[in-house]
């Protein structure tokens, strides 16, 4: 796609490199919507037929859910879109180009690198260099650190807490709130360190994903420090193509709504996940 695009717009063809990029967004878009929220739509199409007095028994199938499928199609989308806005020139190579989408230590948890930022670092030749491999390792363990000793160790309390939610006196409630904050944070940033840990030891600068989110000021200042990856390809690929802040407060106010709402549905397919969506938007108003 992005080869066609490319060569479209060499020539002149705008509306055909559009079609080709509007053709590969609906199909990246439509992959990962059947296996991520296929069954949310039909579970929750079920129940509003339900609510509504029209008991219909809907098809939910057993599907199972690729390893990392949103990080690398957002991976791919922002390379597609980039060709497109003339941002960077498309890769004629397969092979660094399926290196870039799948890189591995990003895979799973993140960050969602740009094709700006790595795919040229496909390009250039590697060695190892004693102080990015001091530096890897250094990142490595830290992040198992954070993981392993203290996230895991705070999942205990928080799980059995959740577990044994009506047994809770308001004090151990609290605390387990707490923890589970840091948990979530902790579990998160030890992965976005590790994956940095491994590119530096590859000779790959990764994006630095947390940039200790807990001490921001205010909403606006966390959401430019925790999942950074995230929260700025929803600033550049939706927040600015709707219009940003430039058409007026109550437009303003609308795109925000819609990118909170699209960030709760990307982290998980599930009402909880659409409302924390809808709530730190109305904090960011």
């Amino acid at each position: 796609s992005g080869l066609h695009i490319d060569r479209y717009q060499q020539q002149g063809r705008a509306r055909a490199a559009w079609w080709v990029s509007f053709a590969n967004i609906a199909l990246n878009l439509g992959i990962l919507g059947f296996f991520k929220y296929f069954n949310f739509f039909v579970e929750s199409l079920g129940d509003v037929l339900s609510a509504v007095g029209l008991g219909v028994s809907m098809p939910m199938l057993r599907i199972v859910l690729p390893v990392g499928i949103s990080f690398y199609t957002f991976q791919a989308l922002s390379y597609s879109i980039d060709v497109y806005r003339g941002k960077i020139k498309a890769c004629s190579d397969p092979i660094r180009f399926f290196a870039f989408v799948s890189f591995f230590p990003a895979l799973v948890a993140g960050p969602i690198e740009r094709a700006q930022n790595l795919l040229p670092q496909f390009g250039e030749a590697k060695k190892f260099e004693y102080h990015n491999g001091i530096e890897g390792v250094f990142r490595v363990l830290y992040g198992l650190f954070l993981k392993i000793v203290i996230a895991d160790r705070l999942a205990v309390l928080v799980n059995y807490s959740w577990n044994n939610i009506d047994k809770l006196s308001t004090v151990p409630a609290i605390i387990s709130v707490v923890f589970f904050a840091f948990q979530l944070y902790l579990d998160f940033a030890a992965y976005s360190e590790i994956a940095k840990g491994i590119g530096k030891l590859l000779g790959f600068e990764v994006m630095t994903n947390f940039k200790r989110p807990y001490l921001s000021r205010s909403f606006k200042e966390f959401w430019k420090r925790w999942h950074v990856s995230l929260s700025s390809w929803f600033m550049d690929y939706v927040y600015i193509p709707l219009g940003g802040n430039r058409k007026g407060e109550a437009r303003k106010i609308m795109n925000l709504m819609i990118v909170f709402f699209l960030s709760g549905l990307w982290h998980g397919a599930s009402f909880t996940f659409v409302l924390w969506g809808i709530l730190n938007g109305g904090f960011i108003i």
